[in-house]
């Protein structure tokens, strides 16, 4: 099955009793049982609830995996992964990734005992370096949040495989429709679900994807211990976004590449992110494991102090300032204040996350009006 037609049916079957062609949603807490334990599987909506089952089989077809676990966010996603380590453990990471990443990693999981090295992961054999008895995990964005670094998911693979480690991988950035991890040798991939696999702005959730099945039930045990699940109403809503996402992820590479090539000779930018350029680090790379190169850009504005990008920042008519990405409509992120702004200034600036770096994240509105108002916008 394509990923156009997965996207629009996988998991989902027409309802048995009424014959709706749109999963329903099942607004229950408990479940019926005929006697103790006959309960068609299901109990109790924390644990499992048949709109969001559907949700998680039509989520893991989409990155090619056995199973999916649908998460409330994508920070519960993250949290689960971490809950499968113990004190002593140590992880090897980018030293680029989201500030939730970094704050959950430095202010909850250190506080147990667990240890975090963060890396520059352009070249994967740098890990081999780091990699020691109480190695467990890496865990790896690509492309990053917010410079766009590009890792060798394929090659980081080889090495975690040959040292028995698990790897996993933040997809949001590409979603599953420009890049599947699986593919490529990853045990885990995580999604943030609120941004391009919903779509639309108006869900937080979370998901992972995978396909060992002693692995799945060790994570479903914490995703029902724990209970970050999201409820049904959360997953119809996903569900409904995921129908699109195919066409939605066109358009989005489609208005990022116009709005890129306009950026990079403007002549109030520095510095430009968007793995599509020949010239960005790790190109190669990113045409060998990506179907296309997304619409997520980053800048930095030449000569500008904070002032004077948050004036700018405030000047769009269009884009609007706000957190998140992935959403049919363009936003535009000052990092170092807003998804960043857990990160210490010392490390953010190692990664080049600057005070004058913007995140654009750019949706699928007319082109013309979005040139137009990154012109009015950049004067």
């Amino acid at each position: 099955m394509k990923f156009a037609t997965k996207a629009i049916h996988a998991g989902q079957e027409p309802d048995p009793t009424t014959g709706a062609i749109m999963t329903p949603i099942y607004q229950t807490s408990t479940y019926w049982q005929k006697s103790p334990g006959d309960n068609k599987g299901f109990e109790y909506s924390r644990g499992t609830n048949p709109t969001r089952k559907a949700l998680e089989a039509c989520l893991a077809a989409l990155e090619n995996a056995n199973y999916g676990l649908a998460f409330s966010s994508g920070m519960g996603a993250t949290d689960a992964v971490m809950k499968l380590l113990q004190p002593g453990d140590e992880v090897i990471t980018g030293n680029d990734l989201y500030g939730g990443s970094y704050r959950i990693f430095t202010k909850v999981f250190a506080n147990y005992g667990i240890k975090f090295h963060f890396l520059d992961l352009s070249k994967p054999e740098i890990i081999t370096e780091y990699i020691n008895e109480k190695t467990k995990l890496v865990w790896i964005e690509t492309p990053t949040n917010p410079t766009m670094q590009i890792i060798d998911i394929e090659a980081i693979a080889k090495i975690t495989k040959s040292k028995g480690l698990l790897l996993a991988v933040d997809n949001t950035f590409a979603s599953p429709y420009l890049q599947n991890p699986i593919d490529l040798g990853a045990d885990i991939v995580m999604h943030s679900v609120t941004k391009y696999i919903g779509g639309h702005s108006d869900v937080v959730m979370g998901a992972l994807m995978l396909n060992d099945e002693v692995l799945y039930k060790k994570l479903w045990f914490i995703y029902n211990a724990c209970g970050a699940t999201p409820g049904p109403m959360d997953s119809f809503l996903v569900l409904r976004g995921i129908k699109t996402l195919h066409l939605r992820m066109k358009a989005h590479c489609e208005n990022g590449r116009v709005v890129a090539e306009f950026l990079k000779t403007h002549p109030k930018v520095d510095k430009i992110y968007w793995p599509g350029f020949s010239d960005h680090p790790n190109h190669d790379i990113a045409k060998k494991q990506m179907k296309d190169f997304g619409g997520m850009i980053s800048i930095t504005l030449k000569g500008a102090n904070l002032k004077e990008t948050f004036r700018i920042a405030s000047s769009f008519k269009v884009f609007s300032l706000a957190e998140s990405l992935g959403g049919v409509e363009s936003l535009i992120n000052h990092p170092v204040t807003m998804t960043h702004a857990s990160i210490p200034k010392e490390e953010r600036e190692k990664a080049g996350v600057v005070d004058n770096l913007l995140r654009l994240s750019v949706g699928v509105e007319d082109i013309d009006d979005l040139i137009d108002d990154l012109k009015q916008a950049l004067v």
